[in-house]
């Protein structure tokens, strides 16, 4: 990796740190404040990549299992998220988005949006060009990198399961 391409990543990893910060800020004391992060993010993969089991989810929202076990415990209670069987292994069941789960995920990103756009409202079309361009690269470099991931472990699972 060049220093150049090392140091870009650096200040897009700390602006968005920024980002973050300023948009807690400004929905401190909101219905979205005072929610988990870690809702937010479970709900956010469930409605962006579709039913999974428990420990797939801890894993894509960065907690432990257990964590995400009463997490899911609390969704469901709310009717935020439902269990299902798993087509694939009766033994297992998957985590799904409900349309409440989905209609307080948008809820929460619209507040987001909303307390963040008077930093963005000013920007030129070519700005607002840019700045679409690179969330969409952000987007399927993540989803390029996720999936390798997936695969390079899908194969170590398989040689193991060989031998």
């Amino acid at each position: 990796m060049s220093t150049e391409l090392r140091e870009l990543l650096g200040d897009l990893v700390q602006a968005n740190g920024r980002l973050v910060r300023v948009a807690a800020r400004h929905l401190a004391g909101t219905r979205a404040a005072a929610e988990s992060p870690a809702v937010w993010r479970t709900l956010g993969v469930l409605a962006s990549r579709g039913p999974m089991r428990v420990s797939e989810l801890a894993a894509h929202s960065r907690v432990a299992a257990p964590t995400m076990t009463k997490l899911v415990a609390t969704l469901l209670e709310r009717g935020h998220v439902r269990r299902t069987s798993d087509p694939s292994d009766a033994r297992a069941s998957t985590i799904s988005i409900t349309d409440d789960g989905r209609a307080a995920y948008d809820e929460w990103r619209g507040a987001v949006a909303a307390a963040l756009a008077p930093y963005f409202t000013d920007l030129a079309p070519a700005d607002l060009d840019a700045l679409r361009r690179t969330v969409r690269l952000l987007q399927d470099r993540i989803e390029l990198g996720e999936s390798e991931t997936r695969t390079e472990h899908q194969d170590a699972d398989l040689e193991v399961s060989t031998k």
